[in-house]
Parts: C-alpha cells; sequence; structure tokens
C-alpha cells in the first residue's frame, strides 16, 4: 500500500470515529485528539503523531472534526513533506443528526451538545483545491451503514 493520509472531517458525533474503526483500523494508524484527553497541547501532539507515524511508513487516519481549511491544510503539508496520498471523507451529518447520536453516547464519548453547534458554525466542506488526492461524502443510512460518494 502506498503511503496515505486520510483526513476525516465532521461534526462531533458524524460517524468518523465508527468509520476509522470499520474501514481502517486493521490498516491505518488512528491520530485522533480524543485519544489525549489530558495532553497540554493537543496540536502539537496532533502533529508529532503525524510524523513519527508517516516517517516510519505508516499509513494514518486523522480522526477529528477538521472544520476549517486552515485545520486540514497543515495536515495536508505535513502529508506531502513524506510523499503521501492524502484523501478526504467529509461527514455529512446534520446537526439534528448528530445531536441525536451523540445523545445516544455514554462517559467521555459524550459531548456537549454545543460542541456540536459550535463546531457546524465553523464548518467548510473541504474541496479538492486544498489538496486531496481524492475526497468523499459520508452519510449514515437508515440501516447504520455508511454509504460514500465522491465529491
Amino acid at each position: 500500500m502506498a503511503l496515505e493520509c486520510v483526513i476525516l472531517a465532521g461534526l462531533p458525533a458524524s460517524g468518523k470515529s465508527t468509520f476509522y474503526a470499520r474501514r481502517f483500523a486493521g490498516s491505518h494508524v488512528h491520530i485522533s485528539k480524543d485519544l489525549w484527553p489530558k495532553s497540554a497541547n493537543k496540536v502539537s501532539r496532533q502533529a508529532r503523531e503525524l510524523d513519527a507515524a508517516l516517517s516510519a511508513g505508516r499509513p494514518v487516519v486523522i480522526d477529528n472534526t477538521n472544520p476549517t481549511v486552515a485545520d486540514r491544510v497543515a495536515l495536508i503539508e505535513a502529508a506531502r513533506r513524506h510523499g503521501a496520498r492524502v484523501v478526504g471523507y467529509f461527514f455529512t451529518a446534520t446537526t439534528r443528526e448528530a445531536v441525536g447520536r451523540n445523545r445516544g453516547r455514554e462517559g467521555a464519548a459524550r459531548v456537549p451538545d454545543v460542541a456540536v453547534f459550535t463546531t457546524a458554525k465553523r464548518m467548510v466542506v473541504p474541496q479538492r483545491s486544498e489538496g486531496f488526492d481524492e475526497l468523499y461524502r459520508v452519510a449514515i443510512t437508515s440501516e447504520g451503514e455508511f454509504d460514500v460518494q465522491p465529491m
């Protein structure tokens, strides 16, 4: 497999971590700020983890909300420095869908509803022009499956 950096973008509780678990857990390093709840600087830690994995030739999935172009550009630039392909998945859940899914979570997995709305206000739909080699739109079907379509 060619070196790959997959960037997930979407609201909290839009299905990103489940998508990672179903599609990439056996092949890609999981990089998520949620894995370091007590980290003082999650952005720096994410950059170090990304650099370490790509330097070792390991494909990665960045599993965060990544709502803005600025959030994604640093990841894309890091991937390019290592010669990695960059693939994006944009999760199209509405705020209503995300809040509903979030309410089904327990403990630390559940985020305050305001986090969904705050992220929605900041969300910029990813574009190929940002530097993605491939870009997909992801929706959760009524059967709980992922419908993945090219953007």
